[in-house]
């Protein structure tokens, strides 16, 4: 039998996404932009992303600008600029949070229901390009390309695969399986994920501005309260346009038989999500009571989820790589799920824009390049999110004393320094005309694209040489 040949083209790439979440539609509108041709396939019969808060940073408002959709994320948002208030479960300050001046970061944080992020990106994939109840069943790679079947027996053919599939993925796990077979999968990556807490979510409909008078305020306000030693729960409220609020209530797991039960449930119907809503109508809110705001949302928009985590060591294989959750489970409790997914993306994209030509090693390369040029970025974004959930969530002795020495002693320039250092980075889309800086925040310097520097050299290569044939 004679070798497989690696084929080499000069079209780029064609790229399967597995996954219709935030990350995978935000690496398909990049691939769009880039003109490489994509399909988005997702498991489900309809895209339904889950009713909560989310918040974005700077780190990613450079690249909604190079694709034209900055203005339109925050007609929708409310900028988060007096920080927020951290309270206890009787209503008493602890703390207030304070944002970072403009001046300096350019950017406001913007916050608003998730969904409607949501809707925003799937409405710039073109329909033709998404694939419904598609659930990867399992993929085969090879020199030639990458073949994914799916559970409904229907196959398809690319170049490369992206696993944008979320924590679960089914992508991941089949690869994982195939590395271990041949014994290159790392010991961690076969771990289970770690589960801390137990999150039930949910915004409510349009609310009275008479009862509720922050709501006819331009920036979010946000309330973070605390039980306290005989109360394991965190409860969040946020105000969002149209005259709504997001609430989120966290219960740790292993310090409270509530969590532990939920966490044993296999029942998720809206009735399991009831009952737990009945057991903590009385906490108590700047508003009146978590019960107040529970009656003004529709139960069928309620979500339970698990906190999650865990940081994978390997990223892509062959033809094939993570992106997101797929990748790297982070703890919500900054906003770094959501906001890191799509700053994958973003490298993600610069480094398959520079595939050219088309083939096995150059993929290869360009997919080892994007997972060196995040994983660094991401892991430090990882313990972050775990100290950060200590702080807003932990009840347990050692966590309520950090919070007390954060918040009594710790002085608020090592506060805003942490921050910053945070905000510094922002890579943009190599591909599309540049942003200019925005705030005086010097940030970290881009990698190059090796694509764009070749094509901006050829121009002046011929002019170099058409000089010299006239000598």
């Amino acid at each position: 039998m004679s070798p497989t040949v690696d084929t080499t083209t000069n079209a780029p790439p064609r790229v399967l996404i597995a996954g219709g979440g935030l990350g995978g539609l935000f690496l398909g509108i990049l691939l769009e932009k880039a003109g490489i041709p994509y399909e988005v396939f997702e498991r489900s019969g309809e895209i339904k992303p889950l009713g909560a808060i989310m918040c974005l940073s700077p780190n990613i408002f450079p690249v909604f600008e190079q694709l034209g959709l900055y203005e339109e994320l925050v007609s929708f948002s409310k900028p988060l600029r007096g920080g927020g208030y951290m309270l206890t479960d009787k209503l008493e300050h602890i703390t207030t949070f304070e944002s970072m001046p403009l001046e300096l970061m350019g950017y406001e944080r913007q916050l608003f229901p998730r969904p409607e992020l949501h809707h925003m990106l799937l409405s710039n994939i073109p329909k033709e390009k998404i694939h419904m109840s598609k659930n990867v069943l399992y993929f085969e790679q090879d020199q030639d390309g990458v073949t994914v079947t799916f559970d409904d027996h229907t196959t398809i053919h690319g170049d490369i695969l992206v696993g944008a599939d979320g924590a679960h993925s089914a992508v991941r796990k089949h690869l994982y399986k195939d590395l271990e077979k041949e014994g290159l999968l790392p010991k961690s990556d076969s771990n289970e994920m770690k589960r801390g807490y137990i999150s039930l979510l949910g915004t409510t409909g349009a609310l009275d501005p008479a009862k509720y008078p922050d709501l006819v305020k331009d920036d979010c306000q946000s309330y973070g309260i605390v039980g306290d030693g005989n109360n394991p729960y965190t409860w969040v409220t946020f105000t969002v346009p149209g005259n709504r609020i997001c609430w989120n209530v966290v219960v740790q797991l292993g310090v409270s038989e509530t969590a532990d039960e939920q966490l044993n449930c296999t029942d998720w119907v809206p009735q399991q999500n009831q009952k737990m809503m009945d057991e903590i109508r009385h906490f108590k809110t700047i508003y009146g009571t978590m019960g107040d705001l529970f009656d003004a949302t529709p139960l069928q928009g309620v979500s339970k989820v698990f906190f999650e985590d865990q940081m994978f060591e390997t990223w892509n294989h062959g033809r094939t790589v993570l992106l997101g959750d797929a990748a790297h489970k982070l703890l919500p409790s900054t906003g770094a799920g959501a906001l890191n997914a799509m700053l994958d993306a973003v490298v993600l994209a610069n480094h398959l824009y520079d595939i050219k030509p088309t083939s096995c090693d150059n993929i290869k390369t360009a997919l080892n390049g994007y997972k060196e040029e995040r994983f660094d970025a991401v892991l430090d974004q990882y313990s972050q999110t775990h100290f950060a959930a200590r702080l807003q969530f932990g009840h347990t002795l050692w966590e309520r004393i950090l919070r007390h020495v954060l918040f009594n002693w710790i002085p608020r320039s090592f506060q805003m320094k942490q921050i910053s250092k945070e905000s510094a980075y922002r890579p943009q889309a190599n591909f599309l005309p540049r942003v200019l800086k925005r705030g005086t925040l010097e940030v970290v310097p881009q990698k190059p694209s090796r694509r764009v520097f070749q094509e901006e050299e050829e121009p002046n290569n011929g002019v170099v040489a058409a000089a010299a044939s006239t000598l």
